[in-house]
């Protein structure tokens, strides 16, 4: 099956990957065996506080030379310092991600590329024109309109990720927000729904995968404390709005949550109450990622793995 980002595998992307935390930075190396990828190599590393400060809006890297020293310990802690090409998965907060619907099916390329520039615009708060973006077409709606999934980071902020990658000699050929990359691993081949949950510090992004392809995308902001209920909302929205509309029975049976700041078991029990049905959080073996025994954390790397597989 072709996977659904070829359009972004000319030349064929490294399977090696780097991911960038507000406190943690963790690179990985991949390969593939029977079906299944496997952790060749792979490390982790705690970053000085405040040092990254992921936002949309504002500067992130307090020191870059700092922040260069840190990530060459780290690949020469992972035997990958003389790797040149890397994928890198950038903090959630400091991205922003849409499902772009273009209504209508005439007007020229031109047109559409206008009413698309709009919608940019209105979902991110910036012009197309001060943003680096990824686009992947995703299938017709219902009504028969072109979707599209787009992923968007500010230049100014980019600039500073690229200026350290340029001091370590490192060239990123694809860099996508965090969530973007532990999505990969509910892009298995496998029918039916699965749900990806992103937790991060300003809240949780929701990714609701049909098969292999995203089907509605959510960004959620809201303390801590608040995320019980917009998840439980979230969910209800699903059930009555997205799963009672499909054209044949479907619900969610594969459930991927990562990060800290949700707990898992408390996600499965919301998911009961709202959906009916149990689900036991995905891990790394259950969506066909072999870690070595030891300290790696699944919920770590998930990101920069989730890209470092687009090599194949």
């Amino acid at each position: 099956m072709p996977n659904p980002l070829d359009t972004l595998l000319k030349p064929r992307l490294p399977s090696t990957a780097v991911g960038i935390e507000r406190d943690t930075a963790s690179v990985v190396q991949l390969d593939r065996s029977r079906g299944q990828f496997v952790v060749r190599r792979a490390a982790t590393v705690d970053l000085p506080k405040d040092l990254v400060h992921p936002s949309f809006e504002q500067p992130h890297i307090k020191e870059p030379e700092q922040l260069t020293r840190a990530l060459t310990d780290l690949a020469t802690g992972a035997g990958l310092l003389r790797q040149r090409k890397w994928s890198i998965a950038l903090p959630e907060a400091s991205t922003r991600s849409a499902i772009i619907t273009i209504e209508g099916a005439g007007g020229s390329r031109r047109e559409t590329e206008e009413v698309f520039e709009w919608k940019v615009e209105r979902s991110f708060g910036a012009p197309s024109s001060e943003l680096r973006m990824s686009r992947e077409d995703l299938p017709l709606d219902a009504q028969r309109q072109r979707r599209y999934l787009v992923n968007a980071v500010r230049m100014n902020v980019l600039a500073e990720y690229e200026a350290v990658f340029a001091a370590l000699g490192w060239h990123a050929g694809l860099v996508l927000p965090r969530h973007a990359g532990e999505e990969q691993w509910l892009r298995n081949g496998n029918q039916g729904d699965g749900l990806l949950l992103t937790a991060h510090d300003e809240g949780f992004t929701a990714v609701l995968m049909r098969g292999n392809r995203p089907l509605t995308l959510r960004s959620v902001f809201c303390d801590a404390s608040e995320c019980d209920d917009e998840l439980h909302r979230l969910l209800l929205f699903y059930r009555d709005r997205v799963a009672a509309g499909a054209q044949h029975d479907t619900s969610v049976s594969r459930l991927l949550v990562v990060g800290d700041q949700l707990d898992k078991r408390r996600v499965a029990d919301i998911a009961q109450d709202a959906l009916g049905v149990r689900l036991n959080p995905l891990n790394a073996a259950d969506v066909g990622l072999m870690i070595p025994a030891g300290d790696l954390d699944f919920d770590t790397i998930a990101a920069p793995a989730g890209l470092a597989r687009l090599a194949w």
